[in-house]
Order: C-alpha cells, then structure tokens, then sequence
C-alpha cells in the first residue's frame, strides 16, 4: 500500500505504518535508554565520592546526573510524540 508516495507495510496488530518513521522512533527511544544509564553511572559514581568524604565531587556527579536524567526525559518524549504519528501518515 502507498500512501503519499510511502511504501507502508501492515504490523501483526494490522496498523500501517512507515518503515522511517518506525525505525527513527526506535532510534530516539536507543538514544534515552543511553541517557538513563549514564545517568545511573553518575549517580553511583556521585554516590561513592560522597561515602569517602568528597562532597564537591559527589556534588558535581549528582549535577551530570540530572542533566543526562533531564535529557534522557525530552529524548523519550519527543520519542513518544512521533510514535503517535506512525499510523496517521
């Protein structure tokens, strides 16, 4: 089927949907899960310098954490915004 010059293909759930859309979707929900676990990373990270007293270090993780936390968030977003396209093309 073709639908605005769009090869489309059927789901086994019988929706259509356009191969590109799908796979940048896919790709935008790879790029948040990446943001997650470097968040992760610096929230132990963040952890362990203040169990040894380091506090400013720990301190600056917890920040980077956030920020890859943050980011991890618009990137799933905008991930869930476009998978509502697929189907409406």
């Amino acid at each position: 089927m073709q639908v605005r010059g769009r090869n489309l293909r059927p789901r086994a759930d019988a929706e259509w949907y356009t191969p590109c859309l799908d796979s940048i979707m896919h790709e935008d929900h790879r790029t948040a899960a990446e943001q997650h676990e470097r968040a992760a990373h610096a929230h132990r990270t963040a952890a362990e310098h203040n169990e040894k007293g380091e506090y400013e270090t720990g301190k600056w993780h917890a920040e980077r954490a956030l920020e890859y936390s943050d980011r991890a968030y618009k990137i799933a977003q905008e991930a869930h915004a476009k998978s509502g396209q697929i189907g409406t093309l």
